[in-house]
């Protein structure tokens, strides 16, 4: 139960419509409120400093979808207005296949478009904008200010970036412990969300290009000490053996200093007897180092892998000796091999310059997190591409048919046809008959729930702590479609009512059942071009990626920090292809057919980077590549090539073929 994000939601629309009340300017507690509501359906978990990005851009967008929508309803005709919200969708359409934020931020600005055009309010554009703005910025505030629970014992500015990190190695010690198994392909799937997800939360918008406090700079060490161990357990899964339950102890240990600020204590070393094992070794050293040096000591007391100096001899001993019969060795090294940690601990200390893993993790954590910024010839390219052209395509025309009809119809409220129509033709909510129907179920709920109330509830106070209590449900409405739909409704109806307009359930319901058949029917006309872009743009980025990649690797670089970038942005581009392809594939056979195919080579391309990274630790270790390496790598790209041209695709690159 998320209560921090419940507390917000009670706090951001309710508490703004009633200062609006007492003040007697209740449409602009309406606009207020709404924008909190908008914002609060982007309020997800995560860091703070992602939060002002995932509410804000929206936010933004949605401010400049009411000037327009407003400015151009008041000055325009039927025609031409519905001319300027088809141009708008297409173009907020094509901008939504860049990502999440941008896809939250097209669809407020076509919701706000349709409502300035449409609500009856007395407030020029810009001031309708204004207070839009200022709702989105309150729960910004809130977001910033109230600690989630439990994060007071800490720096509770960063308590979602240190669950971030934390989860990153939990996720690893599971990948550990389903190696060899059934689970090892969805663990490390896993684990690329929780890296996908740390990462966003520490490389979030800031003032300062780094680090600005002691906090933020032991929390991106901690996530740079995690890149070897995910590469060391993602080598171990590939080479399909299982591994002792005890193998998977260290990062669990580092998880939870990470989520207490705690010293992570001795961590078990592996045994040494293979290179995936060796690489997870000394990244266990190095991540041991690496919370040294950011943790607490006290008493003398060391908090990393090995006791010295002050530490009591034989610390080890009495954490693992009692696996001493483990079949990858006693649990501690034997002479040779602590020499082995002696001499690789005195290489981090005397010269860190020298030692790769080492440098490589200091680089990431200082020069950033990801591998480049997004340019914007790249964000040009997605939104021209033939993913941005499909979904503005589709987005405009359901939208532009929706504002036809609802004029025709002379409805008071047509606004609801096109802003409901938005919400349903969003391709990356999932299916879109499963959309339609969970919307119309959820609209009936809602609207027969707000009639039951309105005709018991006082005007104004009842509606304005239903509307509260709606802003409180939100949070946790947001894992259902048809929930949200239910939730979202009963607080329009509400802001409709206290706006002074009449009870409007049963028109909600007939705008709301109209908007779900012109959608169902322009969602399945054919369409120009081919069908299936977003998920062909997304499969060459991937492609793309995992050429990089392998090309790095085989390159024989040294350079750590560039591996580990290059091998992040492979791992996420295949996990945005591979969302894309599950959604597709679960449309109807009209939509589905088109995409046929797509999730062979999204899983060939997996094995693919995943065989490059089992490849990538064998080099450090040994200096060359063994026949299953190689005869894995061809058979790969053969496979690739087969696989793309039976899905339609375009040939891979030359020089990934040749590599």
């Amino acid at each position: 139960m998320p209560w921090n994000a419940v507390v917000r939601g009670a706090l951001a629309a309710g508490p703004l419509l009633l200062a609006a009340v007492l003040a007697g300017r209740e449409s602009v507690g309406v606009m207020a409120a709404l924008g909190a509501m908008l914002a609060g359906i982007n309020d997800r978990p995560g860091s703070r400093r992602t939060a002002v990005h995932r509410i804000g851009v929206p936010g933004l967008a949605g401010a400049a979808g009411l000037v327009v929508g407003t400015y151009a309803g008041e000055g325009l005709g039927a025609v031409p207005l519905t001319l300027i919200l088809t141009a708008l969708g297409l173009l907020a359409g094509a901008v939504s296949a860049v990502g999440p934020v941008s896809s939250g931020a097209g669809t407020q600005l076509l919701v706000a478009a349709a409502i300035g055009a449409g609500m009856p309010l007395p407030e020029p554009g810009w001031q309708r904008a204004l207070f839009f703005l200022a709702g989105a910025a309150w729960l910004i505030a809130l977001r910033l200010a109230l600690p989630t629970p439990g994060a007071l014992a800490h720096d509770f500015r960063f308590d979602g970036e240190r669950a971030a990190v934390a989860d990153v190695y939990d996720a690893i010690a599971e990948l550990l412990a389903a190696a060899g198994g059934e689970q090892a392909g969805a663990r490390r799937a896993a684990l690329t969300a929780a890296l996908d997800h740390a990462q966003d939360a520490l490389a979030g918008p800031r003032l300062r290009r780094y680090a600005s406090s002691s906090a933020e700079r032991r929390l991106r060490a901690q996530y740079a000490a995690a890149l070897p161990l995910a590469e060391a357990a993602t080598a171990l899964a590939w080479a399909g053996d299982a591994l002792p339950a005890r193998t998977a102890e260290g990062p669990r240990r580092l998880a939870v200093a990470v989520r207490t600020g705690e010293p992570c204590g001795p961590l078990p070393a592996p045994a040494r007897s293979v290179p995936g094992l060796r690489a997870l070794d000394d990244a266990l050293l190095h991540a041991a180092e690496t919370f040294d040096r950011g943790g607490k000591q006290t008493g003398g007391k060391q908090t990393g892998r090995k006791q010295t100096g002050g530490g009591k001899p034989g610390s080890r001993q009495e954490i693992d000796g009692k696996k001493a019969g483990d079949e990858h060795g006693a649990a501690l090294h034997s002479d040779a091999d602590a020499a082995l940690h002696s001499d690789a601990d005195a290489a981090l200390h005397s010269d860190s310059g020298t030692n790769p893993l080492d440098r490589g993790a200091r680089q990431t954590a200082h020069k950033g997190l990801r591998l480049r910024p997004f340019r914007t010839k790249a964000l040009l390219r997605t939104v021209t591409g033939p993913g941005g052209r499909e979904y503005g395509f589709r987005v405009a025309l359901c939208y532009g048919a929706s504002a036809a009809v609802a004029q025709a119809l002379h409805h008071v409220h047509w606004y609801w046809l096109p802003a409901t129509a938005v919400f349903l033709v969003k391709p990356d909510l999932g299916p879109l008959v499963s959309r339609v129907l969970n919307r119309a179920a959820g609209t009936v709920l809602g609207a027969l729930v707000f009639a039951g109330f309105a005709a018991v509830l006082p005007r104004p106070e009842g509606l304005i702590a239903l509307v509260a209590i709606s802003g409180a449900l939100i949070p946790v409405a947001t894992r259902h479609f048809a929930a949200q739909t239910a939730v979202v409704t009963v607080l329009v109806l509400a802001l409709v009512m206290v706006g002074g307009e009449p009870e409007a359930s049963w028109s909600r319901i007939g705008e709301t059942l109209l908007a779900c058949a012109i959608v169902l029917i322009v969602g399945h006309l054919p369409a120009p071009g081919q069908r299936g872009g977003n998920v062909r743009a997304r499969l060459d980025a991937a492609t793309d990626a995992a050429h990089a990649y392998l090309t790095h690797v085989l390159s024989g670089a040294d350079d750590r920090a560039a591996r580990w970038a290059l091998r992040r942005e492979a791992y996420r581009k295949l996990a945005e292809a591979r969302a894309a392809i599950d959604r597709a594939a679960a449309e109807l056979p009209t939509l589905a057919r088109h995409t046929e195919g797509t999730d062979e080579v999204a899983a060939t391309l997996e094995r693919l980077v995943d065989t490059t990274t089992a490849c990538a630790v064998h080099l450090d270790d040994t200096g060359r590549l063994t026949p299953r390496h190689t005869e894995r790598l061809a058979t790969l790209l053969d496979e690739l090539v087969e696989q793309r041209e039976r899905a339609g695709l375009a040939d891979p690159p030359a020089d990934l073929l040749s590599a």
